[in-house]
């Protein structure tokens, strides 16, 4: 191969790697278009009182209700399983973003399984088969213990989390979204217009938002009352702020209040909050960059400013 087929091979692959580039550019996927769709999938299937699906779509579906009912049976048998406990997993499930209620018996479950099955494991290690050989009487105790004890709560541990993450990526959003729901009411949209506008338009930003907003949006439209609908999307999200939200948009449907100018006040207050939150954070730097200083970037200053002088110093006596 000569130095001319060698370049021009190179200048192929380049042509290739920049029109590859280009389609991946072009072609980017909106996050909330299948979000959107099965949501208006769901609502069209609620407005005409059907629930069809696919046959390898119900077939999932019975079998997934089976393996929920024999959880089910076995923790009724066992007179472990109640109405407010399920509830309960069930609220906290809708707040991470979780939507079958299925998955609360599936918790319960796993409360009850998963210290049996960690808790024979470790005994066999620890006790059995001496896994930790150079450990005592109490440290294997102690390891036995919190092992139980994590294995509890592992699934609180983990829908908490979410739980978090989720309402601190809605708190980013709410600003904008309030500010938006100004615009459309000053322009006349209707409220769960409005709602379906913002979830449309902030879907790429915030995901988590707009799937509340789209799904805000849904109830509103064949929810008996617009208060329920309100009310679920406090249930949904733990948030304060959508709390206050959330009670001006019932008492403005109640009392007839300007919607936009309570809107505009909420969206003041919650950017002064956010604003707070950064200022926090800044003026807590210091403090948390103190220890890395000490361990870190000082020995590193002391040695770069001393050791020539020390060098020299060893060298004079020398």
């Amino acid at each position: 191969m000569t130095a001319t087929d060698f370049g021009t091979l190179l200048a192929a692959l380049a042509t290739m790697a920049v029109l590859f580039a280009l389609y991946t550019v072009m072609t980017v996927r909106d996050p909330m278009a299948k979000r959107v769709k099965v949501l208006n999938e769901r609502r069209e299937q609620l407005k005409a009182g059907i629930t069809a699906s696919t046959t390898k779509r119900r077939a999932k579906l019975v079998q997934k209700n089976q393996a929920t009912d024999q959880m089910r049976s076995f923790l009724s048998s066992l007179k472990v399983l109640q109405e407010d406990q399920l509830k309960d997993a069930q609220g906290q499930l809708a707040q991470a973003g979780i939507r079958s209620k299925d998955w609360a018996v599936a918790v319960i479950f796993g409360r009850m399984i998963m210290p049996i099955v960690v808790g024979i494991s470790a005994g066999l290690w620890l006790y059995v088969f001496d896994g930790m050989p150079e450990w005592g009487p109490m440290k294997r105790f102690g390891a036995f213990a919190v092992l139980l004890i994590l294995a509890y709560k592992a699934p609180d541990l983990y829908i908490s989390n979410k739980i978090t993450k989720r309402s601190k990526e809605i708190r980013k959003g709410l600003p904008d979204a309030l500010d938006l729901l100004v615009i459309c009411a000053e322009a006349g949209l209707t409220v769960d217009a409005a709602f379906n506008r913002v979830a449309k338009e902030l879907g790429k930003a915030y995901p988590e938002l707009g799937d509340e907003f789209q799904l805000t949006a849904i109830e509103l439209s064949f929810c008996p009352e617009r208060r329920m609908a309100f009310e679920n999307l406090a249930n949904r999200v733990k948030l304060d702020a959508v709390k206050g939200v959330v009670t001006t948009m019932i008492q403005t449907e109640k009392y007839g209040t300007p919607l936009a100018s309570s809107l505009r006040v909420l969206s003041a207050e919650f950017r002064n909050e956010r604003m707070m939150r950064a200022e926090e954070k800044a003026a807590r730097l210091p403090a948390i960059m103190t220890v890395p200083l000490i361990l870190f970037i000082l020995p590193t200053l002391f040695v770069v400013i001393l050791g020539p002088a020390g060098c020299s110093i060893s060298s004079a006596f020398e």
